[in-house]
């Protein structure tokens, strides 16, 4: 995952610049004795988590965990100040003053991991010795220094005011107001206890995302990424609107891998969106459906990026329950987008990829099958073996050893290099940004406001489940906009997610749910950084791809309503509940995209006078159609399937009549 590119505006803007303009990846960028630092940096990090993690007791080395997460986080924390200089962009020569940086971050980092059975011991969160509370000054200032150059001002400004709001908690109105602290009680607390920096975020980091980002990195670098675009076209590019329905698949399958809203967009809209307008689509319509594919690809399973693993922590689950709860979510996120580029393929008559331009999927299997069989190997101890912690790491080591009988993504040393440059500014980056937003949980729980605010919320909403969700769609979405998905999914998990539980919701269905519309600020204007970096690739209108985004990505609206107040959607229900509710939503979902667009798939359009209100119809009968089972509106499946189907009975009727419009294979 690259963090950075889920970061505020300015830093997301300023990677993906820098990727255009000298036509050089960051990791290429860096050069001389930082590069070495950096490789060697990494290598060493590396190897520290996998000595632990195996319990390999390398020279001896048994580290407890506190001792084991400063080494690591500090590492990492000591490479962000040589791969980020003080404007944020990546790459370049790190000047006299970054190295100071780096060398402080490292000498802190030797005195915190030194002591950390004393820490532990002594209970330093509350009672550390004098020069104890200067280190962790120092450091708690290099932490947040470094988050500012990997997430940006606004993710820079959201942590320094959390970070400080113990020291003035107790002078502000209720139901915001804590438990005051001094500066000199506050910074410490931050940097020895379990509960901020240190605490879930970092320690989710250390145990299992540090395995998947790396595995993912390490299978884009072999050639993971070309096979998942061949594959995707050879099994959907000769269909009508191909080129965009290959969008779909690779960028799911891409953004799976790499957890990153941007990157995806900058490496499979490299291909796709030319394929796009090459075969018929607007520009506008080409980039949203890129910047939409690419949103979709970090909620689907099998990785989901770093935010699934946080996840497990914060809910002390194993991490294949959350991929197998966000399947169903994902499927009518990816359901919707299909349905509806396959409306606005045959509504303009485009037809599919010449058959010549398309590889053919028997070679491609021939060619790729060593991917499918590392996943395999993945996904069997990761379910099978329930081994989520070491899995990835014998995927990784399989794939490079795969890597070296391909002879076209065979590692030489320059692409090694190039892979552990890549790997480790990944990592760093994330650092970076788990140590600052640890700052806002060590906040909250600071001033035992993590506590008390989760019943102000629910007297503010009436104890109404609706105007509760309501607040809790809003609030994620304008975090969404200034934070990356896993600082806003951490900043919500701890103020908003009880509140919703309280209400009587699913655990597991509010954290999809918080998920969801933390992603929803890539597709919707103002910000909309993955439509607005597709546009630049497409030649669009910024403003007007952001609001084709939000039509296309229309579902990622209504699906977290629909799983929230039905969690068998989410798979916690008897099977027979499972596959009636699916049914409903897939059924829902179709009719929901057919009215968005205007035209019904396999059936035809909506035209005539009366097509506007046949299309709101159509919309409201989808929704009832694929209506929760749930007190909110006082009827069953049964009686809402009816009505949805009712409403929706006249437009369908409409699309029949004019039918002949499109008759190109669906």
């Amino acid at each position: 995952m690259t963090p950075q590119d889920n970061a505020g505006p300015g830093s997301a803007k300023a990677g993906f610049e820098n990727v255009a303009l000298d036509g050089a990846t960051p990791s290429e960028r860096i050069s001389g004795v930082a590069r070495w630092v950096v490789i060697g940096g990494t290598i060493l990090s590396l190897v520290l988590v996998v000595n632990q993690l195996f319990n390999l007791q390398l020279f001896g080395l048994v580290l407890i965990e506190g001792r084991y997460l400063y080494l690591l986080g500090g590492l990492f924390l000591a490479l962000s100040y040589l791969i980020f200089q003080i404007d944020g962009s990546k790459g370049g020569a790190p000047t006299v003053f970054d190295w100071l940086l780096f060398a402080a971050s490292l000498v802190c980092t030797g005195y915190l991991s030194q002591n950390a059975q004393a820490n532990l011991s002594q209970g330093w969160e509350y009672a550390a010795p004098q020069f104890a509370q200067y280190v962790s000054v120092v450091f708690f200032f290099l932490i947040l220094e470094a988050t500012r150059r990997a997430g940006g001002l606004v993710l820079f400004g959201i942590v320094t005011l959390f970070a400080f709001y113990p020291t003035f908690a107790g002078r502000v109105p209720d139901p915001f107001s804590g438990f005051e602290s001094t500066f000199m009680q506050t910074v410490p607390y931050h940097i020895y206890s379990a509960e901020s920096s240190f605490g879930i975020p970092m320690k989710a980091f250390g145990g299992v995302v540090i395995g998947f980002i790396l595995f993912g990195a390490v299978l884009q670098r072999t050639g993971g990424g070309q096979f998942f675009n061949d594959l995707a076209l050879g099994l959907v590019g000769g269909y009508r609107g191909g080129a965009a329905k290959v969008s779909i698949f690779a960028s799911g399958f891409m953004g799976s891998m790499s957890g990153s809203v941007i990157s995806n967009v900058l490496t499979t809209g490299a291909v796709s969106i030319p394929a796009m307008r090459k075969t018929g689509f607007s520009a506008k319509t080409a980039a949203a459906t890129e910047a939409c594919a690419s949103t979709g690809g970090v909620l689907m399973p099998p990785i989901m990026g770093a935010t699934a693993f946080v996840m497990a922590s914060f809910l002390s689950r194993p991490y294949v329950e959350i991929a197998l709860a966000a399947a169903i979510p994902s499927l009518l996120f990816y359901w919707g987008l299909f349905t509806q580029i396959d409306a606005y393929s045959a509504r303009r008559g485009l037809k599919g990829l010449p058959r010549p331009d398309l590889p053919v999927l028997r070679q491609v299997m021939k060619d790729g099958w060593p991917y499918i069989f590392v996943f395999a190997l993945l996904l069997f101890m990761m379910i099978g073996l329930r081994r989520e912690t070491s899995a990835p790491f014998y995927a990784t080591v399989l794939l490079l050893i795969v890597n070296q009988f391909r002879a076209s993504h065979r590692l030489d040393l320059k692409r090694l290099g190039n892979m552990i440059v890549g790997v480790g500014m990944g990592l760093a980056e994330l650092t970076a940004i788990l140590l600052g937003v640890g700052l806002i949980v060590g906040s909250f729980s600071a001033t035992g406001l993590a506590g008390t605010l989760v019943n102000e919320l629910v007297f503010l909403a009436g104890d109404n489940t609706m105007v509760l969700l309501l607040m809790g769609a809003v609030t994620a979405f304008i975090f969404g906009m200034g934070m990356t998905v896993t600082a806003c999914y951490i900043f919500l998990a701890v103020v908003l997610a009880p509140a919703l539980e309280a209400g009587g919701l699913n655990q597991l269905a509010v954290h999809l749910f918080i998920l969801y519309w933390g992603m929803v600020s890539y597709i919707t204007p103002p910000v909309a950084l993955g439509a607005f970096a597709a546009s630049t690739m497409a030649g669009s209108n910024a403003i007007k791809t952001g609001f084709e985004a939000m039509r296309l990505g229309g579902v990622i609206y209504i699906a977290p309503f629909f799983f929230v107040l039905n969690p068998a959607l989410i798979g916690q229900a008897p099977a027979w509940e499972v596959a009636v509710a699916l049914t409903c939503a897939l059924l829902g979902v179709a009719m929901i995209s057919a009215a968005l667009q205007g035209y019904v798939s396999l059936i035809g359009p909506i035209r005539g006078p009366l097509a506007i209100p046949a299309r709101v119809m159509l919309f409201f009968g989808g929704l009832l159609i694929a209506k929760p089972e749930t007190p909110v509106m006082e009827m069953g499946y049964l009686v809402s399937g009816l009505a949805g189907l009712a409403l929706c009975a006249l437009p369908l009727l409409m699309a029949w009549r004019a039918r002949g419009a499109d008759t190109a294979p669906a």
